[in-house]
């Protein structure tokens, strides 16, 4: 028996799910109301209901199809909520990064033309206010939390989710008929969402992806990868995001699996403890931090704890690489005295992590593997819906994003003279093909269906044969897709050499004293690097060697923690060539945060922001070369 419910559009999937769970006591959903509380769980009927509740308000106030409908706020129920309301009435739910500035909500409120506009907090409602009369199509504003600041309420044309939701339970019976028959006439060729693009390059951009893109990207999600009414997903990445949309909510709700809403991405590791999930969607900055701070407790053990861990680890790799026997019983003792308790720390239900957005350094990866953690990596765009492919449970390949999913096809474009030297679909796998490197593709129902209100973008990104160029650089190992980075981020040395910025990154972000950094060098002799360090670690190294200096900026400048830097910049650049090799550096005093600009809301690097900031450390790496 499927687990998957039935559904062509997504309408249909809340649809059926009501109809499959909406008389039993099967959750849906769960939050904390607040930190000190333990998580809520709504099930499915008390999801009907609201649903139900907020499409007739909305109706009653004149929502039509192709309607766009914005939500900014952070990962909750009542986005799911809304969401669904939005869909059973064939409008288009507009998402908003909720740590966009108002300027930028601005432009998307202005270019999408959306009519109503939900917002979570009360810092959210003050953006909202604040762009309000510069956005002639919007005609009202929905708080899903009652603010602090009273006379944010006086504004007219701001109304209480909870009051909204008591209105349109009253008009039920007046509007049931009417979001009926609208959610029967949704097509599957209907735009369902704008998402719009994070505009490191320019204003962001609309990316139009319809029920079609995203319903074929769930089922060969689940074609890929098995989830089912026994899992629990905790969810922390924004659901603005395709992967998070795709991945963390429609997938998981099309499998009956559970949604717990983590707080805020900087209480993950406690709401692990917490809802003991078996699935987690994420980015590889959570890896990276978890992997450190590992290694962090193991450098501070005991002669024998150190030997004990890596021994773990190689036991735990020759186990991943199919090695049994005396290997399966070294395992066992491996479990219960190493990795047993990394288990525990993301609550001891795991069945596996899924990685996107950006590359999982391979070593990291590894480890988590060795340790009995799987981590599914995947590879995608928002402009396809996201996945393209993906690794297989029990079929990982660490430093690939795996196999093509069934319906879409990849190609590989050479740079040099932009022929087509790879080409796979996802139903018709050659497992033993190796090619070259070059532009990746997509081609099939996951590609969006353009850009909003933008041809000239939208010509841009696919070409006449139907190709959505990615931007993205990368090869077939064996069948599996690899990564090597993103074109626009290549650069080009003084002396015309290509190099890719992604692999040495992720080389040196496995160092125990680096946090972050970015590799610079564009028209020079050699690269340099930002980094940001990680600051504990420092600070212990500081105490441990007699260094007493004032403030963090005057301790990154010391001699020895200079000279720290050095022996670990020279380590790891051995194992590159000559030419990619990391010269000189600075120290960045500062983190890199989505608040301050330089990371996008799912934590890449902005690059130009990053060098425009901090371009007089970039000046003094290159000093003596110009």
């Amino acid at each position: 028996m499927p687990t998957v419910v039935a559904f062509e559009n997504l309408a249909e999937l809340f649809q059926n799910n009501v109809r499959k769970y909406e008389n039993s006591d099967k959750t849906a959903f769960a939050f904390k109301p607040s930190s000190d509380s333990g998580y809520r769980k709504i099930r499915w009927g008390k999801v009907r209901d609201d649903v139900h509740a907020l499409a007739s308000y909305l109706a009653d106030k004149g929502v039509e199809k192709g309607d766009r409908i914005a939500i900014l706020s952070e990962n909750r129920y009542e986005w799911a909520v809304t969401d669904f309301a939005i869909q059973l009435l064939g409008a288009i739910n507009v998402s908003i990064y909720s740590t966009l500035p108002p300027g930028q909500c601005e432009h998307i409120l202005r270019d999408s033309g959306s009519t109503i506009f939900f917002v979570s907090t009360g810092i959210q409602l003050k953006k909202a206010i604040e762009v309000f009369e510069n956005c002639p199509d919007l005609k009202q504003v929905i708080a899903f939390d009652k603010p602090k600041v009273e006379s944010q309420l006086q504004e007219k044309y701001v109304s209480l989710f909870d009051k909204v939701c008591a209105e349109g339970f009253k008009m039920q019976d007046k509007h049931q008929d009417t979001f009926k028959k609208r959610a029967a006439s949704v097509s599957s060729e209907d735009v369902c969402t704008l998402i719009y693009t994070s505009g490191t390059t320019g204003p962001p951009k609309g990316a139009m992806l319809t029920h079609r893109n995203l319903v074929s990207n769930v089922k060969a999600v689940h074609e890929a990868i098995h989830i089912d009414s026994s899992d629990r997903c905790l969810s922390f990445l924004p659901l603005c995001h395709a992967f998070e949309r795709t991945g963390g909510y429609y997938a998981a709700i099309a499998g009956g699996a559970e949604i717990y809403y983590a707080e805020s991405v900087d209480t993950v590791a406690k709401n692990m403890l917490e809802v003991e999930p078996t699935i987690v969607v994420s980015v590889p900055r959570l890896f990276e931090k978890i992997f450190s701070l590992v290694m962090k407790n193991v450098k501070e053990g005991s002669l024998f704890q150190r030997k004990v861990f890596h021994w773990a680890i190689d036991v735990g790799k020759r186990y991943m690489n199919g090695k049994r026997g005396f290997t399966a019983i070294q395992k066992r003792v491996a479990d219960k005295f190493v990795f047993d308790k990394l288990k525990q720390r993301t609550g001891g239900r795991i069945r596996f992590f899924v990685s996107g957005g950006s590359a999982l350094p391979e070593e990291i990866g590894t480890f988590f593997m060795a340790a009995g953690l799987n981590i599914i990596e995947g590879y995608g765009l928002t402009e396809t819906s996201p996945v393209m492919t993906c690794n297989r449970y029990g079929d990982e390949v660490m430093g690939t994003v795996g196999k093509v999913l069934n319906g879409v096809t990849v190609g590989i474009q050479s740079l040099d003279d932009n022929l087509i030297i790879a080409q796979v679909s996802g139903e018709d796998y050659p497992t033993d093909l190796t090619s070259g490197s070059g532009e990746i593709l997509n081609k099939g129902p996951n590609t969006m269906k353009g850009y909003w209100k933008n041809e000239e973008a939208t010509r841009e990104m696919i070409d006449e044969d139907g190709w959505l160029h990615t931007g993205d650089v990368g090869k077939f190992e064996n069948g599996r897709l690899k990564i090597t980075d993103r074109i626009k981020h290549m650069i080009v040395n003084a002396g015309g050499k290509n190099v890719y910025p992604g692999p040495i990154e992720d080389l040196l972000k496995t160092s125990e004293w680096i946090d972050q950094l970015m590799v610079v060098g564009e028209n020079k002799t050699y690269m340099g690097a930002l980094i940001v360090p990680d600051f504990e670690a420092v600070e212990k190294y500081a105490k441990q060697n007699g260094i007493d200096v004032g403030s963090r900026k005057e301790l990154l400048k010391h001699d020895l923690v200079q000279n720290l830097f050095s022996k670990e910049i020279r380590s790891f650049s051995k194992e590159l060539a000559s030419h990619e090799k990391v010269r000189d550096f600075r120290i960045v005093p500062e983190e890199f945060t989505v608040e301050s600009g330089e990371l996008t809301p799912t934590l890449k690097v902005k690059r130009r922001v990053i060098e425009d900031k901090y371009s007089h450390l970039i000046d003094e790496i290159y000093s003596e070369d110009d």
